[in-house]
Formats: C-alpha cells, structure tokens, sequence
C-alpha cells in the first residue's frame, strides 16, 4: 500500500501505460482473481497496448473472477504464458464494452481465442458454421454467434486481419447465421418447409462482402413451389408454396432481429424487395422480374449491384442472380439515370439533421457513401461493357475501374487508403458497445479509445480528427470529380452497340453519324484505341462519345482527325487523357473545337499542351491586357535576344489565340454543362476585347525587346503607338491587321534627326521579327491611316502631327482619328496625342454642312468602287448593304457631330457610341437595336470565316461543309444554311434602311 500523499510505483507505470485512472487501476490489479499475474511486468505492457487500458483491465478482472477455480488458473497461466492470446484477449476487452459483457455472462468463450495457426487467421462462410452449428434455437444461436464475433474482433483489433479481410468475414459469418437461422425456421415448421423453395439473396453491405459489426442485414426472399409446379393438378399450388415460403422468411427474420436474454444478433431488413415494405416478403422468380421490367425505379438496380445469393436453395438462388444481372447492367440506359442516382445522394445529405452533419461518417459529405454512391455510379454506366467491374466490392471494383482506366491510379489509391481509413473508425465505432452507429463521438474519452484503436498515439485525439478530415476532404474532392464527370452521362446515353462495335458495325455507324470516310475514320479508331495498354482503354472509353461529338458539327471527319493528331502528340503525356476523362467538360470542349473548322485546330496542333486550358473552370475566360502584358515583359526580360523575346511573345499571342477561339466555339455552340450564350454581342466583345488586349500586348513585348537590344532600357526618343480602326476600337477579329499611328517625340538633348532615325529603326525592327515565318501566327502591323497615307513618313513628332493637323488634315482623317486609342509605348505621349487629336474628331459645334457632305460623298464612292467584282452585295459583311460600313459611318457620323455635346459619344467603341446615341436620343431604340443586332450579325460571321476557313474573308464560304460549319457556329442545326443567309439578308436590309434615313436623310 503506497504511503499517504505518495505516489506508488505501480501508479506512475500506470499512468506511463496510457492508464486514465491509475487509483482505480490499482485497485483492480489488488482484485483476489489477479494474484497470478499482478506482477507479471508483462501485463502493463500488454493492457497499455489496448486501445483503452482501463477497460481492457476491468473486462480481465470481471472474467477472471467469473472462472471456476480450475479454470481461473488455465486462464490466468494462458494470459502470462501465451503472448497471442494474450494480446488477443486484452485487444478485444479493450476495445469492445459489449464483447467484454459477453465473456463475463460466458466465461468459457474466452477459449474462442486460444487457436492461433495460419488456417484459422481467415475463416469463410463453412467455418462459421461449423462455429454455429449446435444452435438449435435463437438464445443458442445468438451465443454462438457473439462466440464467433470475438475471434474475427481479435484478429481485426490485433491487425492479423486488415479492414477487407474483417468485412468479408462479417458477411460470411451473417452468411452463416442466416443458414442457421433458416434451419432452426424450417425445424420448427416442417410442413412448410416442404411446401417451398426459398432462396435468401444478400443485398448491401452483406452481399458485397463488406459488412459492418453492427448493420442491417439487407436480403430480398424468392420463392417457388417445392416440386418448381405451378398450378394445379398434382403440383403445389403456388399460392399456398408462398405463403409457407412467407412463413419461413418472416421465422428467419424475427430469429435474427428479436431481441432475448442474449439481446438480438442484427435486424434483417427486407425493405429492399419489389414496392419495399408495401410489397409482399416473398414473391416467385417470374413476379420479380416482371417487376424489375415494368415498374422498377434507378436506386433500385443500383441496389441489385449487390445481389449475392446466400442462404436456402442454392439452384433458385443462383436462377434469381442470373435473371437479374443483365437487368443491372442495362441499367444506366434508362433516361435521366445518370442525374436520379446523383440527385438521390444529395438527398440522402439533405435528409441528415444539422446538428449531425459533421459527424455523419456514412452519409455526411466526404463520407462512406461518397466513395460507395461514386464508385457503384461508375460500375454501372461502365460495366454494360467491362464485365471486370461487375463486383459487389466497393474496393474490388475501384481497383478494377483503376486498372480499366476510368478512374486514375492516384485518384483510386487516394479513395482506397480514404475508404479503409472510414471504415475501420465505422467499425471501431460500432465495436465498443456493438451498436449501431456512424457518428463520431463527442466525447474525449471515446475518441482517445478510437484514435488508439488505430494505431494513433501521442495525442490521439488531435491526431484522429486531423487525419479523419484529411480524408473526408479528398474523398469529397474526389467525389465530386468522379461522380459529377459529364462524361459519365454521355457514355450512359450511348446505345449498348455503341460501346463496342465490330468493324463491319463500326463502319456502318459511322456512316449513319455522318461521316463522309468512314474508312479513314476506323483507321483512326484502330489507332487510337487498338492494344492493351493503359491508353488504349481510356481511349476506348472516350471515343464512342467524341464520335457522337464529332458527329453533332457540320465535319466531323475533321474533328475525329484532329483529335488523333492531339492524342498521338500527347498521347504519352500522363495528364492528357486523365484530363479528358476527369476534367469537367474537357472532352467535349475539345470535341466542340476540333470540329469546328481549321483555325482552332491549326493553333492547337502547333501547341498541344494548350489542351489543358480546356479543362481549367476558368480556362476559357479572357485574362486582360495587364496580366498578359506582365507575362510578355517576363519573357523577354529572360530571352538574350530580341528575336527571342519576340518569339516567346508571338508564342503566347499563339496561345491566348486559341484560348479565345475556343471561348467563341464552345459559347456559340454551347455543351451539355454550359449551353450556348444567348446574347451574341457578348461573344462579339469579348473576343473583340481579348484580341485587342493581346495584340497590344504583344506589341508592348515586340517594342521593349528592340528598345533593350539595340539601345538598353532608354530610347533616344519617347514612342508610343497608337491603335486604329479596329484595333483602337476594340473590335479586333481573328484575322484583322493591326492598324496604328506611331509618335515620338526626342528626349532632351537629343537631335530631332537622331531620334526620328531610331524611331524609324524600332519600327522597322518590330514589324520584321512580328512577321517573321514561324509556326506562330503573323501579327501584321498597318500603318496606312497616317497623315499622308503611304507617301507620308512612317513615324511623325508630335509636333509635327500638330502641324499636319492644324494645316491639312482632311475630314477623312477627322473619323479616322474617333478610333485612335493608345496602344503600346510611353503612356505621357500617348495622353498627349489624345489631347491633341480630340478636337478634331469632335469639333466644337459639331460638323458643318460642307463637311457632313464629304463624308457622304466618299461613303458612296466607297460602296461603288471598293466592293470586289462580283460579290454579292447583300451578303458582305464589311462593304455590302447593311454591313459593318453602313452601321460604322452611321455611328461616327453621330460621333463627329454630337460628341463635343454628348460625353457618351467619346468612345472608340461602335456598339458604346451606338449606345450613348440611343441614351442621348439622337436615334429612336428600334433603329439603335437594328444597327446593333446587323453590326454584331457582320462581326460574327467575319469571326465565322476565320475560324472555319483558317484565313479571312468578308463573305460567307461557297464550300457546302464550310457553310455548314458557319451555320453551326452561328447557331443553325443541319439543314439550315438557307434560313442562315435569308436571315443575314433579312437583318442587313433592315440596318441599311435605317442607314439611309440616319446617314443619307436629312443633314440635322
């Protein structure tokens, strides 16, 4: 006995073993039935090993002292002399209350655990029942199974069995249970028994071999007359075979779920069966399948993925299991199947009580059924042709889809190692007092007991919950990612046939999709998707929805050609193909580009990482002419010579390129996630704006690397440039030139010759490394609009444009200057040329009569000498009636009149001006409207033309695939060119009746 206000040895080792109250310890220890083995100093070791030493402690104490003398001693000398059983025992005593209560009302269970050798480290569904077999009642039957539950809670807690290994021997032994339960059934009704045949299939967690400790045992009962006849004459009528059947399965039921003087062993829950518990308990082969064929909702084929025959007769058993599997598997065909599996999983979030939410390890978000509901999602839309995916295992079938290609490795090892860290705190839950549950508890003592249940010490607690929401959160990204893939819905919808296609089938389907080679086009299939590679088998899974893809543009062939020229780039990247089967809308973002004509793919195919950009949530949107701009100054700050800066700033431009083609595809032709942008004019600015910003961009780059080679950092000179037409304006498209005015003015001290000859020189410079030939897209510079036009000088003082203007400037050159913004170069000088520029372009007081005539003779003259010979007027964008001319001059007629009065009016910008006008009631709103709606219509079909043809053009193409493809761009199905073009005229003849009234009519 330690002294008073002393502390003893045996108190401090106690507290050292993870002991929480070492004064009740000691007192257990001081028990008369632990004389033995209190001084073994191997027993602190053992019981501070055990996930809660003080109940390992106080379960020894209370078997011990329920042993007979004889067999306290047997007990006693096992403990100090076997260090298996001895680890075996204290484990399960200080993990499971409920066990520990077991041993203490059956003290000679505790021999369950004496056999250690290899045969009995795994037992299946024959040993359980051997373990079972002398029950003839449910009390009996419900010892022998807690009897059993001791030794598989021994191996699970001392980790000679791992996590699976403990699941599939719960289901076996509720395998044998079941068995049992059903022979005590029939031995208490023996007439019955020989009325019927009746099979008990497995559902959940026991059919897919991973049961918990504590769980519903879901089954579903088939019965048959016991002769297989129907009827009548001599056979068992059928009805009264179901009724005895219905008997015997409500027996087994309440054996298994009524609770006695052992409690109960787990509910059986038949709830699973045809109309669930409205249905009746039993029902015929015949009566199930008509069920599932006519009146069968999604959840449950996704329930029958689990079917496992299990108990009763075996041939009836396997007959249900044969008849119901290829009704599983066709599943995911049916209409909206996809969306109703995933809106029932939010539902079953949305049904857990707030306060719950967080601790739900089974339902909440990042829990068990997010792994379960993603992984059966994929088996069920994949496994109509993957017959490796057809297991009740959540874990078997996430290494089969790893190893099939639907899901990525690290994405499967991530759920795997998430998955069986989940499972076993479930199971580690649930053993303490064998109850079912899936909260995580609350309390500190509970979650020191379970984080030291797995392994976790130290602080176990804080170490539990860091590694818990650890994996709760990557089982929820992953969830996300795997269960909401647009893909899946797509390859759902594919008909059986489509999956899988002999090359006769092959070829004829692709021509019923519209392919015009579909020799070329199986060649390319046998390409990509031939072999046994890894590669091979996600192909395999993408190409039958591409094809549909490809299918749904105006050229298909194209599109499938393209992608394999992508693929055989990038076939050997790891994240290419990864990110077409993960990645959002990826795969069909890059089927909707490829298909679309020749510029997409063209900026692609010279760069195909760009790829990845199409799998970014924000990929496609514009990124501004700043960020841009830091970029290319980055890269040529880090390039040694000028033709390498520029390079690197012609290769971004090639980039942002294709960034903003695909942006203009993908919101014209819309998916199935993003549907086509309503407003046009939204496509039309911003492409306008992200060419705009880029090419400005890429001129500021161009500029700083001659700048820095020949002279450092300062120019003899200030220099800007200044943007022109629709490069001032915003209003760029994909093929237009880079019109500008550029302005230098000499730094102190310098002579007006020497700078205007370095000014000369970076011009020079820059528009010779911008076209030099490359891979990468010219960005030609236009400098027309200078005073003088090309007779004049390249680059003018600033002073000298002052004297030009003040002397010579013509009324053309006055509207010509309401697009000049500043583009690139020194920003003072840029301001300073605005300022200088402003009065011109609005004049104070506006126009004179004089002038507003001039500037209607030369749009007339214009439209009779500048339309190429034999265009077609009423179907030119630029220059024909109604097209971006008529609405332009329209507008800067406006501009140069009412913008001295009207501040809205001072933009570069048609559609703002258009616009302020309206605001400023200069024009009525139906005439602004039309203008816009014809000046938008003009600019995409110029847009159009690029991207289809790859080179610019002004009019729609003559090549009927062309056509098709324009008209698919410009929202037209198959078959709609005509309605197209009579539209284009409809909407032009409009504009250009508005024109002759605003622009021709009256000069006030």
């Amino acid at each position: 006995m330690a002294l008073p206000g002393r502390r003893s040895s045996t108190f401090t080792r106690l507290l050292r073993h993870g002991f929480t109250d070492p004064s009740a310890a000691e007192r257990l220890l001081d028990a008369p039935a632990m004389s033995l083995v209190r001084s073994d100093p191997m027993l602190l070791d053992a019981l501070g090993a055990t996930a809660d030493p003080d109940l390992a402690l106080r379960g020894l104490v209370r078997l011990a002292e329920a042993q007979r003398p004889d067999e306290l001693r047997v007990l006693l000398d096992t403990v100090v002399a076997a260090k298996p059983l001895r680890d075996r025992l204290l484990g399960v005593l200080g993990a499971s209350e409920a066990l520990g209560d077991h041993l203490a009302r059956h003290p000679g269970d505790w021999h369950a655990l004496v056999t250690y050798e290899l045969a009995d480290l795994h037992p299946g569904v024959e040993e359980f029942e051997r373990g079972l077999a002398e029950a003839t009642d449910p009390v009996s039957l419900r010892v022998a199974y807690r009897r059993c539950l001791l030794a598989i809670a021994a191996r699970d807690v001392c980790g000679t069995a791992d996590f699976a290994q403990t699941a599939a021997e719960l289901a076996d032994l509720a395998t044998a249970t079941l068995r049992a339960a059903l022979a005590i059934a029939k031995a208490a009704a023996p007439e019955d028994a020989a009325l019927c045949r009746l099979a008990v299939i497995a559902m959940g967690k026991c059919g897919g071999h991973e049961l918990n400790y504590v769980s519903d045992v879901d089954v579903i009962f088939v019965g048959e007359p016991a002769d297989g006849v129907g009827g009548a004459g001599e056979g068992i009528d059928e009805g009264k075979a179901i009724q005895a059947a219905t008997r015997l399965a409500s027996h087994l039921m309440r054996i298994c779920s009524e609770s006695n003087i052992e409690g109960s062993i787990w509910p059986v829950d038949a709830n699973l069966r045809p109309e669930g518990r409205n249905g009746p308990l039993v029902r015929t082969l015949s009566s199930h399948l008509a069920y599932y064929q006519r009146w069968a909702k999604t959840w449950e084929f996704q329930a029958l993925l689990k079917a496992r025959a299990v108990a009763g007769d075996p041939m009836l058993g396997a007959q249900y299991i044969e008849a119901v599997s290829p009704l599983v598997w066709q599943a995911s065909e049916r209409e909206h199947f996809v969306s109703d599996v995933q809106k029932m999983r939010r539902r079953v979030v949305d049904n857990i009580p707030p306060g719950q939410v967080d601790r739900e390890l089974k339902l909440g978000p990042g829990g068990l059924r997010d792994v379960e509901f993603a992984v059966q999602l994929l088996q069920l839309v994949h496994g109509r042709s993957d017959a490796s995916l057809h297991s009740g295992s959540t874990l078997e079938a996430l290494a089969a889809l790893a190893a099939g290609g639907y899901v990525g490795r690290a994405d499967a090892a991530q759920l795997d190692e998430a998955y069986r860290f989940l499972r076993a705190m479930e199971h580690r839950i649930q053993l303490y007092r064998l109850r079912r549950t899936h909260l995580v508890p609350e309390d500190e003592a509970d979650l020191r007991r379970l984080g030291r249940s797995l392994g976790l010490r130290g602080d176990p607690v804080a170490e539990l919950n860091r590694t818990w929401r650890r994996h709760a959160s990557v089982v929820r990204r992953l969830h996300e990612k795997l269960f909401y893939r647009p893909l899946l819905d797509a390859v759902a919808q594919l008909a059986p046939g489509e999956i899988r296609l002999s090359p006769r089938a092959a070829r004829q389907r692709l021509e019923a999709l519209g392919y015009a080679d579909p020799a070329a086009a199986l060649r390319h299939l046998e390409a990509l998707s031939s072999g046994v590679s890894r590669k091979a088998a996600i192909q395999r899974t993408l190409l039958p929805v591409l094809l549909g893809w490809f299918a749904d543009s105006a050229d298909p062939d194209a599109g499938l050609l393209g992608f394999r020229k992508v693929s055989d780039a990038l076939g050997k990247t790891p994240w290419y193909l990864r990110l077409l089967r993960d990645e959002g809308a990826a795969a069909e973002n890059l089927a909707r580009v490829l298909s679309a004509g020749r510029l997409a793919p063209d900026l692609l195919l010279r760069a195909p990482e760009a790829v990845a950009i199409l799998g970014d949530p924000q990929g496609l949107a514009p990124r501004g002419r700043e960020p841009l701009e830091q970029e290319v100054l980055a890269a040529v700050g880090r390039a040694e010579t000028a033709e390498g800066a520029v390079a690197a700033a012609r290769g971004m431009r090639r980039r942002e390129l294709f960034r903003t083609t695909a942006a203009d595809i993908i919101g014209s032709y819309g998916t199935e996630d993003s549907p086509a942008e309503e407003d046009p004019g939204a496509l039309v600015d911003r492409v306008g704006n992200a060419v705009t910003d880029l090419n400005a961009a890429t001129l500021a780059g161009a500029l700083r690397a001659v700048v820095g080679e020949r002279w450092g950092d300062i120019l003899p000179t200030r220099f800007a440039v200044i943007g022109m037409g629709r490069f001032g304006g915003h209003e760029l498209g994909y093929g237009s030139d880079a019109d500008v005015l550029f302005v230098h003015e000499p730094r102190e001290g310098v002579s007006e010759q020497e700078a205007a000859r370095a000014a000369n020189e970076v011009i020079a410079e820059m528009r010779r490394l911008l076209q030099v030939p490359t891979s990468d897209p010219p960005l030609l510079i236009d400098a027309d609009l200078r005073p003088e036009g090309k007779s004049g000088p390249m680059v003018r003082t600033l002073a000298s444009y002052a004297a030009y203007y003040r002397r010579w400037s013509l009324v053309w050159e006055s509207q010509a200057l309401l697009r000049a913004e500043p583009m690139a170069g020194n920003a003072e000088l840029g301001r300073r040329f605005i300022e200088l520029v402003d009065p011109l372009r609005y004049p104070a007081e506006g126009l004179g009569e004089d002038a507003v005539r001039e500037i209607r003779r030369l749009k007339a003259r214009m439209e009779t000498e500048r339309l190429p010979r034999g265009a077609d007027p009423t179907l030119h964008t630029k220059l024909g009636r109604g097209g971006l001319s008529d609405v332009e001059w329209t507008v800067q007629l406006l501009q140069m009149r009412h913008g001295w009065a009207e501040p809205g009016l001072r933009t570069t910008r048609t559609r703002e001006a258009l616009a302020a006008a309206r605001a400023a009631e200069l024009i009525s709103t139906e005439d602004a409207q039309i203008l816009d709606e014809a000046w938008v219509l003009a600019t995409r079909v110029r847009n159009g033309v690029m991207l289809v043809r790859g080179r610019p053009g002004d009019t729609f193409p003559s090549d009927g695939r062309e056509l098709g493809a324009m008209g698919r761009y410009l929202g037209y199905g198959p078959g709609r060119v005509g309605a197209m073009l009579d539209d284009y005229r409809r909407t032009t003849r409009r504009a250009r009746a508005v024109v002759e009234e605003l622009f021709y009519g009256a000069a006030t």
